[in-house]
Parts: C-alpha cells; structure tokens; sequence
C-alpha cells in the first residue's frame, strides 16, 4: 500500500491513471494477491483510488478536488479572480522554476526537451487547443522537476483551473497578434535555464513569462471593451440616432429651482 501511496504523492501516478491487473501489480510490488487487494480496499476506503467493476483501479481525482464545483464556479464569475490567480502563479512558478533549474535529474531534463520540441510541433501545426493542453503539461512538468510533493500537487490544482477552462481569458490570448510566438519563447526560455542548470535565469525567465500574460490579458480585456463599445456606436448609426441625454440635469445646471 505504500509504494501505490508513494507513486501518487511523487505524481508518477496521476488521478485518472489506471493501475495494472492485480496479478502484474502483485509481482512487481512482491506481494500475494490477497495481500494486494487487502490494501486496494484500504486505498478505495480512504479516497485515493477508485474501483470499476469490471474495469480495474483507477487513482481517484484527488487533485481535482481541491476547488469544489461551486468555489470554481465562484472564480469563474468574479474578475479579480484571474488578478489573484495570475499574482500567485508569478510567485509560486519563479520558485518552481529555480528549484527545477537545481533540482532536475537527466531523466527530469529529457522530459522537458522532449515536451519543448512536441511544443514546437504544435505551434507550427496552429492547433489551439493542442497547444493550450502542452501548455499546461509543460508547467506541470517544471513542476514535476522541483521534486518538492507539496509544491507539486498545488501546482496540479492550480492549473486544473485553466484544463477546466475557469479562466476564459487564456483562450483570448492565442488570439492576441504576437501572442503566440511570445508564449513559446517564453517557454524556450524557461525550458534552456532548467535544461541549463542555471536557477536564476529559470527564475526570471518564469516571473517574465507570467508578467507577459498579465499585460497581454489587460490587453484583450481592453480590446474586448473596445468592440463592445464599437458595436454600440455602429448600432446607433444604423438605427439613425444617437444615444440618449441624460433625463435629468443636476441641480443648479439648468430647468427651474425646487421651491427655492
């Protein structure tokens, strides 16, 4: 029970993951059978997988869980939200990102470049949400790299917000002139100074990379205003009248004084 124990706080297993049969995974852990389901009951008991009949184990969405429906819901409707959540990524990526850049191991560094280079692919290819899914799994793989296991399954959480599409405004970003090209650049950047070993830079490289996407969703969210009022002015025009005054004056500013 342990070793499945260990595998989903390392993040090896993820929530979703099916584990092997009982007979592949009595062998490789060195235990009998009953022995094995004795602690799949223990783990099914405590929430940390889920049993399908007929269908195996599943590690259970522990991640997920985190933000219930109604809090995400919460989120999702209040803009300050995105301001808060973005404040918190720029300061819990730049330490992931530095402690990766320290931490990471040959295997931790393979991983990166081979995500970087499936990035590359996908930008080339324009597929959107190709390369919105490689976004998240690239930070989740930074992530991964600071082998630090709260740090990790907080950061899980964090971007099970964007998989969940909470925060609106990352589609709105790719949509952005520039937008795109920056982002991977970004990530090229992030990806060399961990590929590097080089933490300060890793550091900078995220805080920048966060800073782009706070500026760039100020932008859009102003572009956004601008059409909306656009779209109200050409409305107007079409119909033949302009908007309407005020239907009152303020005191003093014209019509007759009240009983003075």
């Amino acid at each position: 029970m342990r070793q499945i124990e260990s595998l989903i706080l390392e993040g090896v297993l993820r929530d979703g993951d099916r584990l092997p049969g009982e007979r592949d995974l009595a062998a490789s852990m060195n235990v009998s059978r009953p022995v094995l389901r004795e602690a799949l009951k223990a783990l099914e008991a405590r929430g940390l997988i889920v049993a399908r009949q007929g269908g195996g184990n599943y590690v259970a969405n522990v991640v997920g869980e985190v933000f219930s429906a109604p809090m995400r819901e919460l989120i999702a409707a209040h803009p300050k939200a995105t301001a808060d959540y973005l404040e918190y990524r720029r300061e819990i990526e730049a330490i992931t990102a530095e402690m990766a850049a320290r931490r990471s191991t040959s295997a931790d560094r393979q991983m990166i470049a081979s995500i970087i280079q499936r990035m590359e692919e996908v930008h080339a290819a324009g597929d959107f949400d190709a390369e919105a899914e490689i976004d998240v799994e690239f930070h989740n793989a930074v992530g991964e790299c600071a082998h630090n296991f709260i740090l990790l399954h907080s950061l899980r959480s964090c971007y099970r917000l964007l998989s969940d599409g909470v925060f609106q405004s990352r589609a709105k970003l790719y949509h952005l002139r520039g937008a795109r090209e920056a982002l991977l650049a970004q990530h090229r950047s992030i990806a060399g100074a961990i590929l590097a070993g080089d933490a300060a830079a890793a550091r900078e490289a995220a805080m920048a990379h966060i800073d782009f996407i706070i500026q760039a969703t100020a932008e859009s969210e102003r572009a956004d205003d601008w059409q909306r009022v656009a779209q109200l002015r050409l409305q107007h025009r079409l119909q033949g009248r302009t908007p309407s005054a005020p239907e009152a004056l303020s005191p003093g500013l014209g019509g007759e004084a009240d009983g003075e």
